[in-house]
């Protein structure tokens, strides 16, 4: 059977070796429903928070995408590989400065973060823009960069605003020379650029070895399923709309004739929302089901910027035999 109106967002912890791309098509057979995305790309070889859209709930992309994302990472210095991750091919080796082996050779977690490190981390805290890796699935000349790549040839990138909100190096080895590190970021950062440019910083080169994703905005491994979960556990585990929402937005409350305007995608009248003074916010009916994602005007007015219809029932999934 179909599922009919089910949506909603659904959080799992995504392990390595599969793409984003994968856990959708696993939760589109077991829930049996094609209207399935997610928020934010983890890539393969990284694990952690993988927040997945159902149905309606895939309207709330762009929101739910640009909240600040938290990590953990390992790099690997002196081996720089083409997709600078451990996925990819070994293309240049670089010796480490004295100064960067004695740093390495102190006992991890105990002895004070050496100077070395200290100037490199302090330098990527002050980053404003980066340039994305050459692997990635950005647009360019109207192909994925990650397209060219495999061809040879090399895309044209611009360095895109981000902002590092905390970076900490949690331990390190001497043997193999790696660094392992805790982040927290904006959206569009990459931390396969973060492996190139503090190894960079550091005299050498360098790749990613693991990441973890700890947390994509409100949504953190603690509420994390795991991507083999049954139909039954996901349809009980699957957030409502309005409270995704609500999570990631402001709230604003429509009365009952606000609400017939925004269904029907009208400006709502200053008399008919009360909310935030600015941006966007997720507009609730009085039983505080999701009507819409607006904004308020200047005037106390609200324009409906993504509207969302009204959920139908549930219908129970069958069990569905796994993804091969």
């Amino acid at each position: 059977m179909a599922t009919g109106g089910l949506s909603g967002v659904l959080t799992f912890d995504k392990p390595g070796g599969c793409t984003s791309h994968d856990v959708v098509v696993r939760v589109r057979r077991t829930l049996r429903t094609r209207s399935v995305g997610h928020a934010g790309t983890l890539d393969p070889m990284a694990t952690g928070v993988l927040v997945v859209l159902v149905g309606e709930a895939t309207k709330l992309a762009t929101w739910l995408t640009a909240h600040d994302k938290t990590y953990e990472a390992t790099v690997a210095l002196g081996i720089e590989t083409d997709t600078l991750d451990a996925d990819g091919r070994e293309v240049r080796r670089e010796p480490m400065s004295a100064e960067l082996q004695t740093a390495l050779s102190q006992p991890s977690g105990i002895a004070p973060v050496a100077p070395i490190f200290e100037r490199a981390l302090e330098s990527e805290k002050q980053r404003t823009s980066q340039l994305p890796p050459a692997y990635s699935a950005i647009q360019t000349a109207g192909e994925r960069a990650y397209a060219m790549a495999r061809r040879g040839d090399v895309p044209d990138l611009a360095a895109r605003p981000v902002r590092v909100l905390g970076l900490d190096l949690a331990s390190w080895t001497e043997e193999p020379a790696s660094c392992s590190l805790s982040l927290e970021v904006t959206k569009g950062y990459y931390v396969r650029s973060l492996a190139r440019d503090l190894a960079a910083a550091l005299g050498t080169v360098g790749h990613l070895t693991r990441l973890r994703r700890l947390r994509s905005g409100p949504f953190a491994l603690d509420a994390a399923l795991p991507v083999g979960a049954s139909a039954d556990t996901m349809r009980s585990r699957l957030e409502p709309l309005a409270s995704a929402a609500a999570r990631a937005l402001p709230v604003a409350r429509l009365t009952p004739s606000g609400i017939v305007d925004a269904r029907h995608g009208r400006r709502v009248h200053p008399s008919a929302i009360a909310g935030p003074p600015s941006g966007p916010c997720a507009w609730l009916d009085a039983a505080g089901a999701l009507v819409a994602i607006g904004e308020i005007e200047e005037d106390g007015g609200g324009r409906v910027v993504r509207g969302f219809a009204a959920t139908s029932p549930e219908i129970p999934c069958e069990p569905l035999a796994e993804i091969t």
